[in-house]
């Protein structure tokens, strides 16, 4: 085997079962990684610079093809299901024994990396890919260690990508020939038959959900994180639609990350290196961060060319809606590295409700924020997905249910322990409809929305009065600066109020009916943050 470029003196993919790969090219720089994907015809250049790839058959994850290996180490701490699927041991090995074959003539691309920006947590990660172009994602995704941290480099957790690689599912155990497992046993994800990088990332973010918060006692969180100019970190959860990127990318904040962070005794560190956003419809106007980041280094996914140039459409979607950039978190301009920022002093929970019931801003005591951490609730609305021409209830528990390999409860209960501790706010904001739902209320404002966080975070609504919602029971402040007075109580902007109480009562009716299914592992406290069940009171 030929192996090129920078590799560890002590460590190399015999240690894999991987012993006569054609070529293995290490750690090569994002240039010789671009050049290697021009010429295996993996991609094209747009003319930012960025590396432009389709991803295949599959524009997006398969969490019904995401398995994870059932063994005395995880039978009885995953929470098995719909979204944590067992993968036996036997059929593991055996198909792990025939991707390594199929490497076996394979030009390979190895990188080496961390998960984690504080070092005592980090994973030490090493990801054999067959694709150029997915050691780039690789590079932009994860932390990328110094080149004399390189020499000595010894991973503790690896990721083996081959998309070419097919399973049979008859004799592999897989329900299609496409599949990502992880084996926290043994310390490797497997992933064949898909070309979506996202599996990878997304795969790294489920084992730090596994290992931290049962091994290490911290809080691995599905969100982006920011630290303003007086050292004070916020925290903003939410499902997509809900604004989590545009209002998590304050001018006059510095970005930790957008997407996954652990919470220690000591504060908030970042997951990752880099962002992976949506392009959808991108504007310099509507995400000058997202927009000016797409340049050398940076990748887009499944997007297309405005005929006869190498501009890329971001109103495209004749391959997916799911259109996506990955680039390196040093091209947001203020981002701060090490990607690590305090205790937390207020959490956001962002949710569109599309069904104009719930407050613009309230606040939320500890059993409501555990309540509301396990529901994650928002509603898409049409143009939001294909297919979507009504709002749609969505619920997904801690704001990530398909990363989760342990209860819902265990993270809820964490966060409350963490707000005892630390004295934290949690605020729910609704970025959705105000004075009716879609179709016939209207969007709250971006800046009231705005005006309503800079509240939060500079305390300037500590000591305002509340109004407590009777039926969520959450507490609405009455006033805030910047913002009408008159939109603050949700009920005040429905022309028809007793239709407000029956859309707020048939909300709190699906809040109730979703968290059934956690309801027997929840502690009282938990059960008291629930919304009240058949009210028919008036706000």
């Amino acid at each position: 085997m030929q192996e090129f470029g920078l590799k560890p003196t002590h460590s190399g993919l015999a240690e894999l079962g991987i012993h006569s790969a054609n070529e293995a090219h290490w750690n090569l720089t994002p240039a010789e990684l671009v050049e290697q994907a021009l010429a295996n015809g993996e991609g094209q250049l747009t003319d930012t610079g960025a590396l432009m790839c389709d991803t295949g058959e599959f524009t997006g994850r398969s969490p019904k093809d995401r398995f994870i290996v059932k063994d005395s180490k995880t039978a009885d701490t995953v929470w098995w299901g719909d979204v944590n699927i067992p993968f036996s041991e036997e059929k593991f090995d055996a198909l792990y024994t025939k991707v390594v074959g199929y490497l076996a003539d394979k030009k390979l691309y190895v990188r080496d990396a961390y998960a984690g920006a504080m070092p005592e947590y980090q994973l030490k990660l090493r990801v054999v890919n067959t694709k150029a172009w997915h050691n780039l994602f690789c590079h932009n995704m994860f932390l990328r260690p110094g080149r004399e941290e390189l020499k000595n480099f010894a991973p503790t957790f690896t990721i083996i990508c081959a998309p070419e690689f097919r399973a049979d599912p008859a004799v592999d155990g897989t329900r299609q020939h496409n599949f990502a497992i992880l084996n926290l046993s043994k310390k490797i994800i497997l992933i064949g038959g898909t070309a979506y990088a996202g599996e990878m990332k997304k795969g790294i973010f489920s084992v730090l959900n596994y290992l931290l918060p049962h091994e290490e006692n911290v809080l691995s969180m599905h969100c982006s994180a920011n630290i303003g100019q007086e050292g004070d970190t916020a925290v903003f959860f939410g499902l997509s639609g809900t604004g989590k990127t545009t209002l998590s990318a304050d001018p006059d904040r510095h970005l930790i990350g957008d997407d996954e962070h652990g919470w220690t005794d000591k504060g908030v560190f970042n997951f990752e290196g880099g962002c992976y956003a949506k392009t959808i419809d991108i504007t310099r106007e509507n995400e000058p961060q997202i927009w000016d980041a797409i340049k050398w280094e940076s990748i887009v996914e499944n997007t297309r060319f405005f005929p006869g140039t190498r501009t890329v459409d971001y109103t495209n979607t004749s391959v997916t809606q799911n259109t996506r950039t990955a680039y390196p978190i040093y091209h947001i301009d203020n981002a701060v590295e090490p990607s690590v920022g305090g205790i937390p002093k207020n959490i956001f929970f962002l949710t569109c409700d599309a069904y104009g019931v719930l407050p613009p801003i309230s606040r939320l005591d500890k059993g409501q924020a555990m309540y509301h951490f396990i529901s994650g609730y928002t509603a898409k609305v049409a143009g939001t997905e294909a297919g979507v021409t009504e709002p749609q209830t969505v619920f997904s528990a801690c704001f990530g249910a398909p990363f989760l390999p342990l209860h819902p409860t265990v993270y809820a209960e964490m966060l409350g322990k963490k707000m005892d501790e630390h004295n934290v706010n949690v605020w729910l904001i609704n970025t959705g409809w105000s004075g009716g739902g879609y179709g016939v209320g209207s969007r709250i404002k971006l800046r009231y929305t705005r005006a309503m966080i800079t509240a939060a975070l500079k305390g300037e609504l500590d000591e305002v009065h509340l109004e407590k919602h009777p039926i969520f029971g959450v507490n609405m402040p009455t006033s805030c600066p910047n913002v009408p007075q008159e939109i603050l109580n949700p009920r005040n902007t429905w022309s028809d109020k007793e239709a407000y109480d029956r859309q707020a009562s048939k909300l709190a009716k699906a809040f109730n009916d979703n968290f059934g299914k956690y309801a027997e592992f929840a502690n009282e406290e938990i059960l008291a943050g629930a919304p009240a069940k058949n009210s028919s009171v008036s706000v």
